[in-house]
């Protein structure tokens, strides 16, 4: 309801010009519907939705309830619970350019019950883009949420948070690049006093620890199957990460060429522009950009625009013999545009200028006049390089002249000939004459080369062309072209002295015959730069409308702390919210802090029975003792007991007095009675279910912790790490497996800043370890890390690095370690059962060499962490449990038969799991 509302909201009821009663009614029906729409009661607020709803059916215009509307979206008794709906509304919302940026402050929130979902996400980015992009404070607190979320955000909701954190980036760090040109440029000011102090001391660049997180996180995604997510991450690379790092992207992009062809174009067009500045980048996949037959001419153009940009001293000879086979392709335009790219690796490789030169003469003889034509045009831009060294060019040039019939080759000429008429005396009079005759039949642009050609030879040669001038100038007099006419009678006014053109005539050999700087031949792609790339503007290489520039690094990096978020750690948190409800579910009272019920003669005397265990006699000896002994004993008796271990709830936080430890069925409290069954509270116990979700009531699993060997240490130079898996629910996320590190330092030196460095997979999810700044030799320390395993045994491989070297190690699960304990009753397992057949069923024969149900609990729960299901019969035995990452549910059944044989049956949807499972089940079953 809220979801229809808001999109006819977003439209709006139909123009028109209501009567006053209409308008008056109205208004009072839109006050009615505002107090609804505020009222407390849900049902109200649900009338107000379907009589809104009802008002745009009829054609009403009820825009004025948009504030109200979505004042409703934010709320959390929110009738549609679907994420769907809400991700709908939030997309309405984004497409609104309405003065609604005072609501996106509610969609920012850290509440659970809107920002999180995956689905919302994207499209809240994408609203704020549209309505408030300068709202840089809204980021702040949400900036490594968005970041850490960046993974399981859909694809094209990826691709907006990305744009959007590459342009708070470039407001909020320094720049990475700042090492490379600090290095590489010198001050122009500085004096030689200044000098001679000795080289100031520059603070070396450290990367701001969110910085990395945004390079970190995003990484993965460059394995995404979605094109623009890969854009995305490329662009925001290039823009954000230090120089050595950029190459990163490099394969994902060449990987994305093999996509559509438009895909294809736009790609390209960002790697042309990178290839500029950055050769090395792309030079090792240069053979992925030559040209196919099948390619389309744009997408030929920009593959020819990169090879150029790639070439160098070492793979020129490669790329000149690739561009011969180009030269001869059918498509005209693109064999025009090979010439060129020949002339630009002429004039930027001066080793091979003069072969290109000589191969473009040879083209002269083709007979395709489009080929002749630009390389004519080439050649005149070569030739301005080196002018005395090619005469003979030139006049070969100049006896092709009547076969070439392109205006602007016939043009070029006409202008070598002229612009180098002193180095060709015999040749230039002749094709003056012969351009007298055709003139009135040739194009504008030939016209006016012709005038200049004209006019220089005048200059230079008057003797021989004084007359042919003349004639000339007189035809272009009376062209039909204005723009001839006007240079006509400018040159006649320059060369031909007069009384009318006074001074003038005295510079025109200085301006006609001035030497001209030779062209630059230059990438159509060097000034894109200026626009971000992957963008229309970009593309275009024009402003386009809508487009956001990227704001320069600031020269110093405001203050981090405003992405800090306060975070309370889940477990203190839980004990600390629900430790009263844990005591009420026991029956335990809680203990008060006066002194009258501290002194109350029948707890204490309880309490000193309860905790000594003695008889009678010594309650009878403890009446005798002075008050004061008494007290003293009562706070002794209230002291924990140190030889209780304390379970993972008291590492976390401990509520006193109330002490926690684990049992085989469930988590008892420690207080000073003894351990008599306890009525358990149902409703309590209903209460503190429903609120703590992630925490599940089960059979706890207990076996036998192996360690492994992750670092020796003679392979660690001194350091040495081992590993088990403490079979407890990971803190960090619920999909992942919680894993203990020993690390020791077996050296003689202390070992500084032991952390976790890159991992492999790329996409590998770990949760490291806070680095550990020293660490003493002898000395050992225990630390916690998650690793989401994917419900699969493949190694996960990382570096496990000090401040001097890195190590690569792998840690790899049994498959028994990818579960967690289910708690079921043997007829919801038979029912779980019955659903998991077929397929989902893998059974084998094993031989069990223990009939005893202890036995058998113990070697199961040895290779895998399940929980184990009450049987009500005796050759049973059941364990449940479910896969750490998925959830996937996976039954265990022994059924003993005649000894020593039994069967073993395993119900799960993960097949290849079950069959390692079973594997492992066997090996221990049979173990004495």
């Amino acid at each position: 309801t809220v979801a229809v509302c808001l999109s006819a909201l977003s439209v709006g009821g139909p123009a028109g010009s209501p009567c006053d009663t209409e308008i008056s009614d109205t208004a009072v029906l839109n006050e009615d519907l505002k107090e609804m729409l505020e009222s407390s009661k849900e049902s109200l607020k649900l009338e107000a939705m379907k009589r809104v709803v009802g008002l745009i059916a009829k054609g009403k215009n009820a825009s004025e309830l948009f504030p109200a509307v979505v004042k409703n979206v934010a709320s959390k008794n929110i009738e549609d619970p679907n994420q769907l709906i809400r991700a709908s509304a939030l997309r309405v919302l984004s497409s609104i350019h309405g003065n609604t940026g005072c609501y996106f402050p509610l969609f920012f929130t850290p509440s659970s019950e809107l920002f999180p979902l995956q689905l919302v996400a994207g499209s809240v980015v994408m609203a704020f883009e549209e309505v408030c992009p300068d709202r840089i404070d809204l980021i702040h607190k949400n900036y490594r949420k968005l970041c850490n979320l960046l993974v399981d955000v859909e694809e094209w909701g990826q691709v907006v948070i990305i744009s959007m954190l590459t342009r708070y980036a470039r407001t909020q760090f320094t720049s990475p690049w700042k090492e490379f040109d600090e290095n590489n440029e010198k001050a122009f000011y500085d004096s030689d006093s200044e000098e001679k102090k000795g080289p100031t001391e520059s603070k070396p660049y450290i990367m701001d620890p969110d910085h990395r997180l945004l390079l970190r996180n995003t990484k993965p995604l460059l394995q995404s199957r979605n094109t623009a997510v890969v854009m995305s991450v490329a662009q925001l690379y290039w823009h954000l990460a230090p120089k050595h790092e950029v190459s990163i992207v490099t394969k994902s992009l060449v990987r994305l060429l093999r996509s559509h062809r438009e895909v294809q174009y736009i790609v390209l067009q960002n790697i042309a522009t990178m290839s500029i500045q950055r050769k090395g980048m792309f030079e090792p996949y240069m053979k992925s950009f030559y040209v196919r037959s099948t390619d389309s001419t744009h997408i030929k153009t920009l593959k020819l625009e990169i090879l150029t940009n790639l070439a160098n001293e070492a793979n020129i000879s490669t790329i000149l013999r690739e561009f011969q086979t180009y030269v001869k392709s059918q498509d005209k335009a693109f064999a025009a545009a090979t010439i060129q790219a020949i002339g630009r690796c002429a004039t930027n490789i001066t080793e091979v200028t003069d072969t290109c030169l000589n191969g473009l003469v040879l083209l002269l003889s083709n007979r395709d006049e489009t080929v002749v034509a630009e390389s004519v045009v080439v050649i005149k831009k070569l030739l301005q390089t080196q002018p005395t060294q090619h005469s003979d060019i030139i006049k070969h040039m100049a006896k092709l002249f009547d076969n070439i019939t392109v205006p602007m080759a016939r043009a070029s000429i006409l202008w070598l000939i002229g612009e180098y008429c002193e180095r060709v005396p015999k040749i230039a009079p002749d094709v003056l004459r012969k351009m007298a005759k055709t003139f009135t039949a040739e194009e504008d642009i030939v016209k006016l080369q012709t005038v200049n050609l004209a006019a220089k030879l005048y200059l230079t040669n008057s003797k021989q062309t004084k007359l042919l001038t003349q004639y000339i100038l007189n035809l272009g007099k009376y062209d039909q072209n204005y723009d001839i006419r006007d240079r006509t009678r400018f040159i006649r006014q320059l060369i031909v002295p007069s009384e009318k053109s006074g001074a003038l005539n005295k510079y025109a050999r200085r301006i006609l015959l001035a030497p001209k700087p030779a062209p630059v031949l230059e990438s159509s792609f060097k000034d894109r730069d200026r626009f971000q790339l992957g963008t229309l503007s970009h593309s275009l290489n024009i402003k386009a409308s809508g487009y956001q520039e990227l704001c320069d690094w600031p020269a110093v990096a405001p203050d981090q702390s405003v992405r800090n978020v306060e975070v309370i750690e889940p477990v203190r948190y839980l004990l600390s919210l629900h430790a009263p409800l844990l005591l009420c579910l026991f029956h335990v009272p809680l203990e008060s802090s006066s002194e009258s019920e501290e002194e109350s003669s029948d707890e204490e005397s309880t309490k000193s029975s309860g905790h000594t265990g003695g008889s009678s006699s010594d309650s009878e000896k403890s009446s005798s003792e002075s008050e004061s002994q008494q007290k003293k004993k009562k706070r002794t008796k209230k002291a924990p007991q140190k030889k209780t271990k304390p379970a993972a709830a008291d590492r976390y936080g401990e509520v006193p007095p109330v002490r926690w430890s684990r049992s085989a069925s469930f988590l008892f409290l420690k207080q000073g009675t003894p351990r008599t069954p306890w009525t358990i509270c149902t409703s309590c116990l209903s209460i503190l279910i429903s609120s703590l979700p992630s925490l599940q009531v089960s059979t706890q699993s207990f076996g036998p912790v192996k360690s492994y060997e992750l670092l020796h240490h003679m392979t660690g130079k001194g350091l040495s790490a081992k590993y088990h898996f403490p079979r407890q629910p990971c803190l960090y996320q619920p999909s992942m497996v919680s894993v203990q590190l020993s690390l020791t330092n077996n050296s003689d030196h202390c070992l500084e800043e032991i952390h976790i460095g890159d991992r492999t997979p790329a996409s590998l999810n770990i949760h490291c370890f806070n680095t550990i700044d020293r660490l003493q030799p002898e000395a050992s320390v225990t630390v916690s890390m998650g690793i989401d395993f994917s419900d699969s045994t493949q190694a996960a491989n990382f570096q496990l690095c000090t401040k001097e070297d890195r190590f690569n190690v792998s840690i790899q699960p049994a498959v028994g370690e990818l579960l967690m304990p289910s708690s079921m009753t043997e007829q919801d397992f038979c029912k779980e059962q019955g659903k998991l057949l077929g397929m989902n069923e893998t059974s084998a024969t094993v031989t069990a060499t223990s009939a005893s149900s202890q036995n058998i609990n113990k070697q199961v729960l040895s290779v895998a962490n399940v929980g184990v299901v009450s049987s009500s019969q005796s050759n049973v035995s059941r364990f449940a449990g479910r896969t750490v990452s998925s959830g996937a549910l996976v039954l265990v059944s022994l059924e003993l038969r005649e000894s020593p044989t039994a069967l073993l049956t395993i119900n799960t949807e993960k097949s290849v799991m079950a069959s390692m499972l079973l594997r492992d089940l066997k090996q221990a079953l049979a173990q004495p």
